[in-house]
Order: structure tokens, then C-alpha cells, then sequence
């Protein structure tokens, strides 16, 4: 994760310090709030270049408000630091709920950090925003999560000349990061650990996740527990 963060925090200053936009397709839940945590942080610690940040998201909003009602439930170093003030707000943060305050976005040329959904830029208003700056080279698009085959953001990460968005052709030149580190889902190594607390274990059903990645899944809990795991296939039924 520390790296993750390092290079998180490299992207950004980097890009702001050349005048560019940082754009931040993001899940509305947990994701999200990690990266306004991270954004806090640096501009606490004066690492963050003076730009102006825009979390353009009403789902992601009303979330991240709930967050805050409840820091209790959150880790100890945000919940400890949540005692005094608010734990994501900083003065440079922008809540644009409506419509016409993600639109006056767009009047802004540069320094500019917007999070938006979707995560996979499969929908959303993350979707204008690469509209309007995908094609500057100036700009860097930061993924932080997982892109599923299929989705504009796979299309992005692997390296297409052109996507297609409302119809149109743009082309990419900005900068293309991708972070995995801020995942919110546990990793092979942590599923097998949490089914090794399994009493008593005798059927695994694999039912989210690319055909390849959980087919080595599957070699992997079979060499852990002696179980043939079975893969899911669209509309299975299981009958227990």
C-alpha cells in the first residue's frame, strides 16, 4: 500500500506542477473515500501543489457524509484524527452535487482534481470529464480500481489510439496510471486465508471474476484443501 500511495502522490504533483488535470474514475464507496483521506493528507503536510479538487458524484457524497457520521467504525488512525474535525474536508475540496455545478467544471482549463463514477467508466459523469480532457496530454487519468474486460476503462488502460464516448472518437494522449493497491476486495491470498478458518469445507462455488484469473483461482484451492472448485456460468443454478 505504501507504494501504492507513493505513486499515487507522484501522479498528482507531478501533473498539477505541469498544469495538467488529474481525473479519478472512482467507486462511490470506500474507494473514493481512501482517496479523499490520501488528498487531506497531502495538503495537510503542504505536498499538494495549490489546485482545486471536485469530488462530482452525488452517490459518492452522500456516502462519504456517512463515513463521517460514523468514524467509530473506521480505523484507528482516521477515526483518532476524526475527534476534532472533519475527516475528509479540506478548504480546496468541492462537493458538486447538481448537475450544473459538474458541468461549470469544464470552465476550469487546468489544476484541477476531479473524482467521478463510475469506477469502470462504464456511466457516470466520469464519462464528460474524459470527453473534455482525455485527449490533452497535460492530463493524467488515474485508476485505482479494478477495469473489467468490456469496459471504456479496460479500453483506456489497454492502450487504445481512440475510445468512443457519446458517439464520438477521442483520441487518448494523457497519461494513463494504474494503482491497484487501493483495491477494497481482499486478494488470493487473502481469500484462501479467510476459507483456511473453515471448520469444515466441502464446496466452492466461483461466481465473480475473469474465466482466466479464476481458473488459477480454482488450481490454487485445490492445491490448498484437495476441493474442485467450480466455476460459475451465466444463469447457473445451484440447488444445495
Amino acid at each position: 500500500m505504501d507504494l501504492s500511495i507513493k505513486e499515487f502522490k507522484e501522479a498528482v504533483i507531478k501533473t498539477i506542477d505541469n498544469n495538467g488535470n488529474v481525473l479519478i474514475p472512482s467507486f462511490a464507496l470506500e474507494r473514493t473515500q481512501e482517496i479523499l483521506w490520501l488528498l487531506k493528507q497531502m495538503y495537510e503536510n503542504n505536498e499538494l501543489p495549490n489546485c482545486k479538487v471536485f469530488l462530482d458524484s452525488p452517490l459518492a457524497i452522500k456516502a462519504t457524509k456517512i463515513y463521517e457520521k460514523f468514524p467509530i467504525h473506521l480505523n484507528d488512525i482516521v477515526s483518532k484524527n476524526s475527534e476534532n474535525e472533519s475527516i475528509f474536508t479540506f478548504p480546496w475540496l468541492n462537493l458538486t452535487q447538481k448537475k450544473f455545478e459538474s458541468m461549470e467544471i469544464n470552465n476550469i482549463p487546468s489544476r484541477a482534481i476531479i473524482i467521478a463514477g463510475s469506477g469502470m467508466c462504464s456511466g457516470g459523469r466520469i464519462l464528460h470529464h474524459l470527453k473534455q480532457r482525455l485527449w490533452n496530454k497535460n492530463n493524467t487519468i488515474i485508476f485505482v480500481g479494478f477495469q473489467a474486460f468490456g469496459t471504456l476503462g479496460r479500453q483506456i488502460i489497454d492502450g487504445l489510439d481512440f475510445v468512443k464516448i457519446y458517439g464520438e472518437n477521442i483520441i487518448v494522449k494523457a497519461k494513463i496510471c494504474t494503482i491497484n493497491g487501493f483495491s477494497a476486495h481482499g486478494d488470493r491470498d487473502d481469500l484462501l486465508e479467510w476459507m483456511r478458518s473453515f471448520e469444515r469445507l466441502s464446496k466452492v462455488f466461483l461466481v465473480h471474476g475473469e474465466e482466466e484469473k479464476m481458473e488459477y483461482f480454482k488450481q490454487d484451492i485445490h492445491e490448498k484443501f484437495g476441493i474442485n472448485a467450480h466455476i460459475m456460468k451465466r444463469k447457473e443454478s445451484v440447488y444445495i
